[in-house]
């Protein structure tokens, strides 16, 4: 009878489904506009240069039109920073489902600011709409999993906690797709490309106030046992939640114990130092290991390995992205969290060698083309296996009620902020150098003749 019990209370049911769904809208969102500015690159570029040279009357710098590029994709992490650092503010006041509801309006505002800046001729408009796009995403990563976690079944936790990181890379596919010469990616439609994203803003508008407030959160901050009774139950298919509720209970009168855990006592108090660098450490692996350079930059990256049409081979990535993101939610519960992260993190870096070997030798052998492109898509796919999802809903399985609010802030900052140091940085460090043909001399008696300065010179990310 008890077997039974359990497996009712674990049941999937078509109210968590859809609660879970409509949550992971605002991931979705954050892969669009993550991915969004990478196909409409040169457009993009033309659109800034034909700008500048009419207000100026000269055509800008070359070191200029990078920096202003470069500032365009990199302002979106800004905005995810002041975003994730602002999560609590909203979950404690509001709630989880409000506030998720409430910063749609970031995403009506955004979506016009860069729908129209071509009609208005107006780089401002551009980079202000990527800010305010990049701070409702930014609060989307802490709203997220955190929902998403708490109306979660304890035994489905791992599973349901991926589905985040699968909105964001079915985001991220729809909008290469989307970018696409024939669709979107054209020099009239790519501001329709970009704002876009009020759509699926509207679509989570309208079907939030049918989905749930976390009952966690009603019981511990609100004290409202029997609504948050009456969600679980619905939730979970089953009348026989009071072992849940007694948990929660018991986490409500801790937390009543102690005092509001803000973000300097994550650090001061011993009780949340190791988790909280356990936080961020995962957090900085997931962008440093240089997965955002794919996501905003692989159009370039194909075409210096040979591909002659780029943006197809993006979208192949983005397809083994999304296939090994729905392969993860079968593999976190039975495999573990730590065991997969190492795992992923381990191909990352044996494929990064292989990429930066393969674009050094291609112009000397042909087939290292293919072996580059090979190695980035097996790249994204360890990045999905583990690096990908687990550090966005570890976070609320390392914390309990209290401090989860500023322990996501925390987390969602480091995460941005590397975001940004990548997305920032990348151009500059891709760009061509003399120092390229030093190295090439001092390689070149372990491989003969590597080619020309110029062919070196031209592979980005050995560059």
């Amino acid at each position: 009878m008890e077997r039974n019990n359990v497996e009712r209370r674990h049941r999937v049911t078509p109210s968590l489904v859809f609660a879970i769904s409509i949550a992971a809208i605002g991931s979705f969102q954050f892969g669009y506009n993550t991915g969004v500015i990478n196909a409409p690159e040169m457009i993009i570029t033309e659109f800034i240069n034909s700008t500048l040279s009419q207000k100026l009357h000269n055509p800008p710098s070359k070191e200029l039109l990078t920096t202003l590029w470069s500032l365009s994709v990199a302002i979106f992490s800004v905005g995810g920073m002041l975003g994730s650092f602002s999560v609590g503010l909203f979950v404690n006041r509001f709630g989880r489902r409000n506030s998720m509801l409430m910063v749609n309006v970031l995403v009506v505002v955004s979506s016009c600011l860069m729908g129209f800046c071509k009609m208005a001729k107006s780089v401002e408009m551009l980079i202000l709409g990527r800010l305010i796009t990049g701070i409702f995403c930014g609060l989307c990563t802490g709203f997220v999993p955190m929902y998403i976690g708490e109306v979660s079944p304890i035994s489905l936790r791992g599973a349901f906690g991926t589905l985040h990181q699968l909105g964001i890379v079915i985001g991220i596919l729809v909008a290469q797709v989307f970018g696409l010469k024939f669709i979107l990616g054209t020099e009239e439609r790519w501001p329709v490309l970009l704002g876009g994203t009020i759509l699926p803003a509207f679509l989570q508008s309208v079907a939030l106030p049918f989905c749930p407030e976390s009952p966690r959160f009603l019981l511990i901050n609100r004290n409202e046992e029997e609504r948050a009774t009456k969600i679980l139950q619905r939730l979970w298919g089953t009348q026989d939640v009071s072992q849940d509720i007694q948990e929660m209970k018991d986490e409500s009168v801790q937390m009543n114990q102690e005092p509001t855990v803000t973000v300097l006592e994550l650090f001061r108090s011993r009780k949340y130092q190791q988790p909280i660098l356990i936080a961020i450490m995962l957090q900085l692996s997931q962008q440093l290991s240089g997965i955002n350079a794919v996501f905003y930059y692989s159009t370039g990256i194909f075409k210096d390995a040979g591909v002659q049409e780029p943006i197809y081979a993006t979208i192949g990535a983005g397809v083994v992205n999304t296939i090994f993101t729905v392969f993860s939610v079968f593999l976190v519960e039975s495999v573990g969290r730590r065991s997969l992260h190492m795992t992923g993190l381990g191909g990352m870096a044996v494929c990064s060698i292989i990429m930066t070997v393969s674009l050094l030798l291609k112009s000397t052998y042909n087939f290292m083309s293919y072996i580059c492109i090979a190695a980035i898509l097996i790249y994204v796919a360890f990045f999905e296996i583990g690096p990908g999802p687990i550090p966005w809903f570890i976070v609320a399985e390392l914390f309990s009620q209290g401090p989860r609010p500023a322990a996501m802030a925390v987390a969602g900052c480091s995460n941005w902020t590397s975001n940004f140091l990548v997305g920032l940085l990348f151009p500059l460090a891709a760009s061509p150098r003399p120092e390229a043909g030093l190295l090439r001399k001092s390689l070149a008696p372990l491989k003969g003749t590597l080619g020309s300065p110029g062919d070196l010179a031209r592979s980005r990310l050995w560059s």
